[in-house]
């Protein structure tokens, strides 16, 4: 029977439910057990696809093109689950369903309530998930904070959980903050007697508690901590800070979580020390040999979580590299003021993310100009892409006027244009290229070499691509078309011959890079800037 753990969150937002929950699915992945992770999100869009990423961060895009919370790409990171739409319910869907349903009639003139409907709704997509998955553990994180109003419905589905499933079939953590007050010298755990307070008035007992702190607890802080929040001493599990989030897992192991997950749910199971992870990963993060300076020119450099899984997978990169990879965040904007070379002399590798709307797009484009010209390793993601080619046609190929319909509908020479199947698009949400797509390599070129295969899956979000009129007029100057869509023959990845490391993308390769195992791409772009220097 699936043994179901739901992760809440006290006192403050940004504590680190998503991470943690991914690391209870590692180490529950270290005992031998299949997982799968579900992010209930209490916004009311339907999706995250529509969102301003400074209102929401990046959007994390599955296999099967759901358009989903960052948080799932912690879960793909640090586990071997896979994602789907199932693993990403919001307050929108549920909603939509239920209204859908109500207006076919298939309540039989029923009057629709938050309780049972909403919550009967809510708990049929965790058990669907599960299902989909065939998971021995489902993690379900709660989004938002205990006593929101918002997430109410989602609280109450996961307090009827445990009678529907049984007591030892469903487990409650509750991640709260400890706060240290420096002017007393003094640690504080009223905020978590108030937060597990409030949880316990909706009707949930924590079973275990991960508390978030800047110090160490002490024994007399944790017994307070176990008698007033009613959680055994064991069950109170400390979260300090650490210089990379992939420790989380091993400092979860080392004070037992697994083993208190395994006794409530009566469960027996193998172990692993996670050797591997401490080696691969761990190690090589914290006493890395070599240094690197990496610039990512986008325009949502003021939001971290912007660019979440580029981040990510340039850590991934430094790791397999053995190699501590500083980040140089440039807002795409300020090169449009004070030019490229100013900004970018100092780096040895230049990545251009993703992207929507022409705001700081001349800036990404002069990122990539200088790039080109000064044999500064490059990687171009998505618009990435799409700008390297503009650059490339506006400056080696003499179209002065080349640009991208997005920007300019009436362009000249549209060398990026609108996908034929997006022409009769109204509606904006779901409805980009979403998803896995095929793309054939081409033989001989950095692409060939880094994947080592023919054929490649890579996960896709965009209306534009290349326009395949300009094709051989680019090629006479030197662009060098490495992967292909072949169903449509639409230009999935180029290359510039006499550049060492020049590759731009139209998929997210982000989207696919492990700390244990890096994205190839992001690999051979801090190679190549090693070798740069």
């Amino acid at each position: 029977m699936t043994k179901y753990i739901f992760t809440t969150g006290g006192v403050i937002s940004s504590l680190g439910k998503g991470i943690s929950s991914a690391s209870i699915g590692k180490i529950m992945e270290s005992r031998g057990l299949k997982v799968s992770l579900v992010k209930l999100d209490p916004y009311i869009n339907v999706d995250p696809g529509t969102m301003n990423p400074y209102q929401h961060g990046e959007v994390y895009v599955t296999e099967d093109g759901a358009e989903t919370d960052l948080d799932l790409g912690h879960y793909e990171r640090f586990t071997k689950a896979t994602m789907t739409k199932f693993n990403n319910v919001t307050t929108g869907q549920v909603y939509n369903s239920v209204i859908s349903k109500e207006r076919r009639g298939d309540y039989l003139g029923k009057t629709i309530q938050v309780i049972p409907h909403i919550t009967g709704e809510i708990k049929d997509r965790i058990k669907k998930a599960s299902q989909v998955s065939g998971a021995d553990i489902v993690i379900v994180e709660i989004g938002g904070t205990v006593g929101d109003i918002e997430s109410l419905p989602f609280v109450e589905a996961a307090r009827q959980f445990r009678l529907d499933e049984g007591y030892n079939n469903v487990l409650y953590v509750h991640l709260t903050l400890i706060p240290y007050v420096r002017s007393a010298d003094e640690i504080k755990t009223k905020p978590t007697q108030h937060s597990v307070g409030k949880l316990r008035e909706i009707g949930i007992q924590p079973d275990i508690l991960i508390c978030r702190t800047e110090k160490q607890l002490s024994d007399d802080i944790k017994e307070k901590i176990s008698l007033f929040c009613n959680v055994k001493k064991d069950a109170v599990i400390e979260a300090r800070d650490v210089e990379s989030i992939y420790e989380i897992p091993l400092i979860f192991k080392e004070q037992g979580l697994d083993r208190l997950i395994l006794n409530h749910f009566n469960l027996k199971h193998g172990t692993t020390d996670l050797k591997d992870w401490r080696k691969k990963v761990i190690e090589r993060t914290i006493n890395p040999r070599h240094k690197v300076t990496i610039a990512v020119v986008g325009k949502y450099i003021g939001l971290q979580d912007a660019y979440k899984s580029i981040y990510e997978s340039l850590i991934h990169a430094g790791i397999q590299n053995d190699t501590k990879v500083i980040v140089k965040k440039i807002d795409s904007e300020e090169i449009e003021k004070s030019g490229a070379r100013q900004l970018l002399s100092d780096v040895s590798g230049i990545l251009v993310p993703g992207g929507f709307g022409y705001r700081g797009i001349e800036g990404k484009i002069e990122a990539i100009k200088y790039a080109r010209e000064n044999n500064i390793p490059f990687l171009g993601i998505c618009l990435g892409m799409q700008c390297a080619v503009i650059e490339f046609a506006r400056n080696k190929c003499a179209m002065k006027d080349a640009n991208s319909t997005e920007f300019k509908k009436s362009a000249k020479n549209p060398v990026i244009s609108l996908l034929e199947e997006q022409k009769g698009v109204k509606n904006m949400g779901g409805t980009m290229r979403l998803g896995a797509y095929p793309c054939r390599i081409k033989k001989g070129t950095i692409a060939a070499k880094l994947y080592k295969k023919s054929i490649v899956s890579e996960r896709h979000r965009h209306r534009y691509e290349f326009n395949n009129i300009y094709r051989k007029s680019l090629a006479r100057y030197g662009m060098i078309f490495a992967g292909i869509y072949p169903k449509r023959d639409l230009v999935e990845m180029v290359e510039l011959s006499t550049h060492p490391y020049f590759v731009a993308v139209q998929f997210h390769p982000e989207f696919k890079s492990k700390p244990d195992k890096a994205h190839p791409l992001f690999g051979g772009l801090i190679k190549a800037a090693l070798r740069r220097g």
